[in-house]
């Protein structure tokens, strides 16, 4: 398993750096380089104090199939999480409240964009072995799609061909 980095929750202590014994965590895009990564080392996961570094499996399982109710259900919840941060996200930027309410605010606004996330995910849609994300990907290909590289659609879709 390779190790991976949640850039959203690095801060950049680059306590990782320190540890890794093949340099893999030391990139200037902040993404390790899993080509140099030792497979279940684990020293800049044990070493990050945020937690934003985590192993992966190289194989994925398939995911669990849902009833049509159980993913409507769950988009419908996604929305509303993402309406509530949208709402939150208001807040924090009103001058006309207090500095601890826009702080809560922002705090509220963080927690309803993990939990869509989250709720996504569960969905089948942001993991990488579900249809829709293959689906995703060929027609961002088939239409060309200049706001992300051609070679990295390649690649992850070359890869999703050896995910079961």
């Amino acid at each position: 398993m390779p190790a991976y980095r949640n850039i959203r929750l690095c801060d950049k202590s680059c306590m990782c750096l320190f540890v890794c014994p093949t340099g893999a965590t030391d990139t200037e895009n902040s993404i390790i380089d899993v080509s140099k990564c030792i497979p279940g080392c684990m020293e800049c996961v044990n070493a990050c104090p945020q937690g934003a570094i985590s192993m992966l499996p190289i194989k994925y399982p398939s995911p669990q199939s849902k009833s049509e109710d159980v993913i409507n259900t769950q988009r419908a919840l996604a929305k509303s999480k993402l309406l509530q941060e949208k709402i939150a996200e208001a807040v924090s930027h009103d001058k006309n409240v207090s500095d601890e309410t826009r702080l809560f605010a922002r705090a509220i606004a963080k927690s309803c964009r993990r939990m869509a996330e989250d709720i996504i995910r569960e969905a089948g849609y942001l993991l990488p072995q579900s249809k829709n994300v293959r689906e995703l990907l060929e027609a961002m290909q088939e239409n060309n799609d200049a706001a992300f590289p051609k070679e990295a659609l390649e690649l992850l879709l070359k890869q999703l061909e050896n995910v079961s």
